[in-house]
């Protein structure tokens, strides 16, 4: 691993090296720019760990990281209503995001980004209008530092950049400090236990399958998952709610799954952003990417696509104003990324605020799954990142349907 040489600065300081950041630092590195790419470590962000095909191909995803492939999902409804939705021709790869973000900064450093274990504090500008970036440093060497290191208080440091990213996750300190408008995102608090697999399978239970709660109990405004990870599972849920227990509501979905007497090897719990922020840059040399920005899907909580393409989006506008020294070409980030999913976040937005409101819309919206045409354009959607344009006239099927089940028209 390179040494932090904190006396001479770089093209782009990177702070955060999730899945957004790490593949900022590798895609810029490969640029042949000089990238410090610094990370917290010593925590692991709550996650279900799906990520579809596309990124998988579009991001050089090797198949030894999918601890699982998930080939269909199952659909629960208040009133115990199970739908089940095969993925066809393909499958949903799931990951362990200890290893999978390791992987991706390890990837940045071998493309020649220099790693440094250490918590950002504040980004300052020179009177000639160069970003200085303070940090901790969790060691002399920028080494990566073991977990009974990570409380240290750590070592003073700064380091000077041509450009920042921040993608240091939700709840960002380099977009409460630096970007306006930061303060308006809002917020889903995500609550996952991460469990033993069983070595005997409980009746119904299928290690190839994604199952999606929901019911009020176990959240009045989001939903629980059960998500198979190979030899463990990830079983959670979220809410806005800040009054509601995430942690009495994940035990209750393991007694309605079966899976109480399993073993518990960690717990982990974060907000997640739900909607994009207004703006992505500070309008002179900060950009940021992936939670920090905002880019998880409402209704489905989906982040690690959106992370990994708003990184990549974001090292094309730190690359673009450096090449150019215009600060107009930061802001591209967030207008590319609203040009293609900006339609899908709405959507999803709208669908989340009714369809999530009630136990009767709930199980009305469970019932929408059963649909055919319905199961084939959402996984379109999903698996491909994009508007599924095929079949208008599935489409047409689809509006009446679900107008029939909002004015109560349709059978339950």
């Amino acid at each position: 691993m390179k040494a932090v040489d904190a006396s001479r600065g770089y093209d782009v300081v990177i702070i955060g090296g999730g899945p957004a950041g790490a593949t900022a630092a590798n895609d810029l590195a490969a640029l042949g720019h000089s990238v410090l790419l610094l990370d917290r470590a010593g925590r692991i962000k709550p996650c279900g760990g799906a990520i579809p095909p596309r990124a998988i191909k579009d991001f050089l995803i090797p198949d030894h990281l999918l601890v699982a492939k998930a080939r269909s999902a199952r659909m629960i409804s208040p009133a115990d209503r199970k739908v089940d939705i095969p993925i066809e021709n393909g499958y949903v790869g799931m990951v362990d995001r200890e290893q999978f973000d390791e992987w991706l900064r390890e990837r940045a450093a071998n493309s020649g980004a220099v790693r440094c274990t250490g918590t950002f504090e504040r980004i300052e500008y020179t009177d000639d209008g160069v970003p200085v970036v303070h940090f901790r440093n969790r060691t002399d060497d920028g080494a990566t530092a073991l977990r009974k290191d990570f409380r240290s208080e750590g070592i003073a440091a700064t380091v000077r950049a041509r450009c920042v990213i921040g993608a240091d996750g939700a709840r960002s300190a380099v977009a409460q400090q630096c970007v306006p408008g930061a303060e308006k995102t809002e917020y889903v608090f995500a609550y996952h236990e991460i469990l033993r697999a069983p070595a005997v399978r409980p009746a119904g239970y299928d290690d190839t399958r994604c199952d999606v709660y929901y019911r009020g109990e176990l959240s009045p405004d989001f939903y629980g998952w059960v998500f198979p990870h190979g030899n463990t599972l990830s079983v959670g849920t979220g809410s806005a709610d800040k009054g509601f227990s995430l942690r009495g509501a994940t035990g209750a979905l393991r007694q309605a799954a079966g899976l109480q007497a399993l073993e518990v090897i960690r717990r982990e719990g974060a907000p997640l952003p739900m909607k994009p922020l207004p703006r992505w840059d500070d309008g002179r040399a900060v950009v940021l990417a992936g939670d920090a920005a905002g880019v998880v899907a409402p209704a489905s909580g989906e982040g690690i696509y959106y992370a990994l393409y708003g990184g990549r989006l974001a090292a094309e506008a730190a690359h673009a104003y450096l090449e150019t020294g215009d600060a107009r070409a930061l802001a591209t980030a967030r207008k590319k990324f609203m040009k293609a999913h900006g339609k899908v976040f709405w959507v999803l937005g709208i669908m989340q605020r009714f369809w999530y409101s009630s136990d009767k819309r709930r199980e009305s919206f469970v019932k929408i799954c059963m649909d055919k045409d319905v199961q084939q354009l959402t996984f379109e959607s999903y698996m491909n990142k994009e508007l599924a344009r095929k079949k208008p006239m599935a489409h047409v099927r689809i509006f009446f349907k679900d107008m029939a089940h909002l004015l109560g028209l349709a059978k339950a």
